[in-house]
């Protein structure tokens, strides 16, 4: 396949564009030893501030914060003797570890693999790339397999339908990561932000809560903006600019094989699971004194069902994954679905050690009144400008979009703007569970183009198995319209949706 021809001055802006981004991300180290450095600054930071007298006055007890100095005796005894318990107590280490559990069983049992198949194959050739868009953004729910699994598969796709494939790719693409916090169901991103963001929020509010379904309403109505945006962009500019680049679709159209006798069978086992959880979950929620509310006061809100979604992720993943497993045969006994928990958690260790740095920082942060102080501050000159409203939202989109560049990881992002960023704008009227959303639209919207997103090299040799000669600028020329799109649509709707008051989630 030969490359679109571009103007020279194009190709020279976008060759250093990217050289750019691609120097700035190298120049980072490991978020683990960034998170470590940071924890070491703020230590340091603490000292620099208590020695100059920094404190600032809390806008709501009238308290006067004065900093803590860490590099000091007590200081010193107070991070020996908290780091376990830091790690340990760290909030979005537990959820995120019980949801995957869940998810790797009906990973492993092949529930998940066969439910996208299934979606895709029966989908409408008209329908084709909504469909494609939509599997991705429902995949992002379990971890990386719409990144191994859906985007190959959206090439085959559509070269099996006579299209180009990396249309579909890129369509597949799109939806797993550009769509990555939207969904119709609650993932391991939402316990894993919310508790991040609960952090933050104590920093102001020691006892507020953060559910982890707090965005649940609005990302799942974006599930369908992105998905109806993504398929515009695929068929009215990236598919016409790769089918005017070549003058036939290259490779032959493979066919795609349907599920067999024992997979419709799993999955006819899984859907009847499904149905009755969702029959227990009505009964408890739905009457006034359902099982699931709360005792005292009927509420929804912080009833154990909203408490316990994390627990609720993990029984749905097993419960379906296991009914597939033994409906498909892929699960024969315990040991196979222990070995589907086992194998999810092998994906982990890199997250745990992350976790460990990260949680020290952050309890760094707040032990050293850092964060409170400079949420104050920085509360008082976002004031002083006059800066509020839709502007300072977009421009918070924006910024988070922009570190998405250059660090990859979202709970590594979030877990150092929080600390900053939620108390600092809850001091000027916006709620934590805003604050985050729009995080979540900024990081989501560029993981396309960010050559510092985990997949990124991964979908470049797909991209190279149909385009021999592509690289980072054939997979970002390809992806930028999703991104900017994306950015542009969904902002739109926040907007709108935090003019007209509609709650964000539960």
């Amino acid at each position: 396949m030969s490359k679109p021809a571009k103007a020279e001055g194009q190709k020279d802006w976008l060759d250093r564009a990217l050289g750019f981004v691609e120097r700035g991300g190298n120049a980072l180290p490991h978020p683990a030893t960034l998170f470590l450095l940071m924890a070491v600054f703020a230590v340091l930071i603490s000292a620099l501030g208590y020695a100059i007298g920094l404190e600032a006055v809390h806008p709501t007890t009238q308290e006067t914060i004065r900093v803590t100095n860490l590099l000091s005796v007590p200081g010193l005894h107070r991070m020996l003797t908290g780091a376990v318990t830091n790690f340990t107590g760290f909030a979005p280490l537990g959820t995120v570890l019980v949801a995957l559990l869940g998810i790797g069983i009906a990973e492993g049992s092949g529930l998940i693999g066969a439910s996208m198949r299934i979606l895709v194959l029966s989908a409408p050739p008209r329908l084709l790339t909504l469909v494609i868009v939509f599997a991705g953004v429902m995949s992002n729910m379990a971890s990386e397999i719409g990144y191994v699994l859906l985007v190959p598969l959206g090439a085959i796709v559509f070269q099996s339908a006579g299209r180009h494939p990396i249309a579909g790719l890129a369509a597949a693409f799109a939806g797993v990561s550009g769509g990555y916090s939207a969904n119709l169901l609650l993932g391991t991103i939402d316990p894993l932000l919310s508790g991040l963001t609960q952090e933050a929020a104590r920093i102001i509010e020691p006892e507020r809560l953060v559910n982890p379904a707090c965005n649940y309403f609005f990302m799942a109505v974006s599930t369908f903006l992105v998905s109806g945006v993504g398929t515009w962009v695929t068929e009215k500019i990236v598919e016409p600019r790769l089918r005017a680049a070549t003058e036939s679709t290259p490779g032959e159209a493979p066919s795609l094989h349907e599920l067999s006798a024992q997979e419709k069978r799993g999955l006819i086992f899984a859907t009847a699971t499904a149905l009755l959880i969702v029959a227990v979950l009505l009964a408890g929620t739905v009457p006034e004194g359902g099982f699931l509310r709360d005792p005292k006061t009927g509420e929804l809100l912080h009833s154990p069902f909203m408490s316990g979604i994390v627990t609720l992720i993990f029984l749905i993943g097993a419960l379906t994954g296991l009914a597939y497993g033994i409906g498909a045969g892929t699960i024969k006994n315990d040991a196979d679905a222990m070995k589907g928990m086992a194998k999810s958690m092998e994906t982990l260790g890199g997250y745990l050690v992350l976790v460990f740095f990260a949680a020290q920082f952050v309890a760094y942060f707040n032990w050293s009144n850092l964060g409170l102080i400079f949420a104050v501050k920085g509360a008082t000159v976002l004031k002083a400008t006059g800066l509020a409203g839709a502007p300072l939202i977009v421009l918070f989109i924006l910024l988070s979009g922009a570190i998405n560049l250059f660090m990859g990881s979202a709970s590594a992002k979030w877990a150092l703007m929080a600390p900053v960023f939620v108390p600092m704008l809850m001091l000027v009227g916006y709620p934590p569970e805003l604050t985050q959303v729009a995080y979540r639209i900024g990081d989501s919207c560029t993981n396309v183009i960010s050559p510092m997103m985990s997949y990124f090299a991964l979908i470049i040799a797909f991209f190279q198995k149909y385009d021999k000669n592509a690289g980072i600028g054939t997979l970002v020329a390809t992806m930028l319209p999703y991104s900017l799109s994306f950015m542009v649509a969904w902002t739109i709707l926040l907007l709108l949706w935090n003019a007209v008051g509609l709650p964000l989630g539960f």
